[in-house]
Formats: structure tokens, C-alpha cells, sequence
């Protein structure tokens, strides 16, 4: 019989999700409240999951790093900094090289574990970057949201659109593309999707939609074998008030303003803070209650 895996993924970064913007101060209510409460959680089922550090985060804060080591945590690399004109679309092979040599590095030099998965900030990538985490050293990348249709809510959002096409289950990529399959030496384990994304945001706008779809992502699995991949952040579990109400722009593109930004942050405030742990521990439940291996990424055998 096939083991049944679930991966719980969390990228920890400083962003504020109310008030739009990165901020040193919600990295450390990350780390004093969100990043607690997650851990708990996770001792309480027994998870080991894998978590994404963004660069930024830990520079600030290099014990945010260090707490998930007595629980057997996989540390992961989540890019050297989260800010939307430094993103892998953007940036050249040899810049690539960098962000990740230096955020490797760091989280290495941390933790003690040898680093071998990368998840790019709000999931932005280019044709370089499978070369650059071949050259870096890493192995497995979970940037690819299979099938997922809400895109056009987030950054980089037309070049994310091949990811329509994407396969569903792990793969080999190809060298230049992280959504197709290839002769890399990189595994892409995807994010669990279809149309919309299983990750923590669309659990806190939609809990009983996106709780149906993890049913029929279960359903999938035991068609196909599909390890299913949840996205979520420890900052969605922090309670922070709103400097104001305008909210920051973070790009010249107007339509990407009004969607990425405008429309996105209504949405994303929904059932934020304490209030989101029942709900995702409900799902964590439902996992452990179906025989799933709670295990980081680096734990999957992938044998294709």
C-alpha cells in the first residue's frame, strides 16, 4: 500500500497582511506569537512540517530559525528578501545565484541542517531559476501552483499562467521551466490546487469551500498517489491593528495595483489572527483522521 503524504508548508516572512507592507515589527510578533502558536499545533498532531524562512525575517530575527529545531522541523529557504521589485521574475541568473547563495548560507550556518528546498516569494519565477538552484545546491523547489486560477490577485500574475498546465503530481523539471517537466536535477513537489489554491489564505476567506476541496484533493490521492501540499504563514495568526486606511502601493501597473493590492488585501484580512488556529487545526484533523504521513518535503521519496 502507498504511503499518503501531506506536506504543511509555512513561509515566514514580515509581511503585514493588513497593513500591506513589510515591517520589522510584525517579523516580530511572528516570532513571539505566531511562530508559538503554529508550533503548538503542530506538537499537538504530531507534524513535522517544513518551514520557508525569507531572508529578511531572519536577519532580524535569527532565533525564529532556531525554535523549530527541537520539534525535527525542515528549515527551507523562502529567498533573501520578500520585496515585489526583487523578485526571481526579475532578477538575472547570476542575481539569483546570490539571493540564494546568501539565504542558504545564512539558514545553514543557523540551524545546522543542510538546506534542499526553495519556495520563492509570492511564488515569482523565471526561466533562470532552475539553473540557480541546481548551481546553489538545492534539490527540491515548491513554487508551482498546479491548476491554481486566482493569479491574477497576486504579482507576476501573467507569467504564473503556464502554471495552468503544470502537472499535478511531483515531477523532474525541465531546465528552464519550473512548471514543466524535464531533465533537472530539481524535484517541484506543487502546491495543492484546483482553479483555487489549498493554502491558508482561501481557508480563512472560504473555510467550508476550501475544507470541500481538501476532501477532493483526498479523493485524488487515492487515485493517483498526489502528496497534497498546504500553503500557510505564522503570520496569518497574529492579531495587528491598521495604521490606516490607505492601503500601500506597491507598483507603478494600475491594474496591478487594484488587484494585487486593493482587492487582495479586502480579502486576505478575513478571519485573521487568533481566530484562524480552530480553523486550521479542523483540516489538520481531517489529515491525520484519513492516515496521512505529516512529514516535511525533504522526507518524500520521489522515485519517477
Amino acid at each position: 500500500m502507498l504511503k499518503k503524504f501531506c506536506f504543511l508548508t509555512n513561509d515566514v516572512e514580515t509581511t503585514s497582511i493588513v497593513n500591506n507592507t513589510l515591517s520589522k515589527k510584525t517579523g516580530e510578533r511572528v516570532l513571539k506569537e505566531g511562530m508559538p502558536l503554529l508550533l503548538e499545533l503542530y506538537k499537538k498532531y504530531n507534524v513535522k512540517a517544513t518551514f520557508f524562512f525569507n531572508g529578511d525575517i531572519v536577519q532580524l530575527f535569527p532565533d525564529v530559525v532556531r525554535m523549530i529545531l527541537p520539534y525535527g522541523h525542515e528549515v527551507a529557504c523562502h529567498g533573501l528578501t520578500h520585496e515585489v521589485h526583487k523578485a526571481f521574475d526579475v532578477l538575472s541568473l547570476e542575481e539569483q545565484i546570490q539571493h540564494l547563495d546568501k539565504s542558504k548560507k545564512m539558514l545553514e550556518d543557523i540551524s545546522g541542517q543542510k538546506v534542499v528546498s526553495f519556495r520563492a516569494p509570492a511564488l515569482r519565477v523565471n526561466e533562470f531559476t532552475v539553473a540557480a538552484l541546481e548551481y546553489t545546491g538545492f534539490s527540491i523547489d515548491s513554487s508551482v501552483a498546479s491548476q491554481r486560477f486566482d493569479m491574477f490577485l497576486s504579482f507576476g500574475s501573467f507569467k504564473k499562467f503556464n502554471r495552468m498546465f503544470a502537472p499535478r503530481l511531483p515531477y523532474r523539471t525541465s531546465k528552464k521551466n519550473l512548471a514543466r517537466k524535464g531533465n533537472s536535477s530539481i524535484i517541484e513537489i506543487p502546491i495543492s490546487a484546483f482553479i483555487m489554491p489549498y493554502i491558508g489564505t482561501t481557508l480563512r476567506i472560504f473555510p467550508n469551500l476550501t475544507s470541500f476541496l481538501g476532501k477532493c484533493l483526498n479523493i485524488e490521492n487515492k487515485i493517483n498517489g498526489k502528496p497534497i501540499n498546504f500553503l500557510i504563514h505564522p503570520n496569518e495568526f497574529i492579531d495587528e491593528e491598521k495604521k490606516t486606511k490607505i492601503i500601500q502601493r506597491r507598483t507603478k501597473n494600475f491594474f496591478s495595483f487594484i488587484l494585487a493590492d486593493l482587492v487582495r488585501n479586502k480579502l486576505k484580512i478575513k478571519n485573521l489572527g487568533s481566530i484562524a488556529i480552530p480553523i486550521y487545526e479542523k483540516e489538520i484533523k481531517y489529515f491525520v483522521s484519513k492516515g496521512y504521513n505529516l512529514v516535511p518535503l525533504k522526507d518524500y521519496n520521489f522515485n519517477k
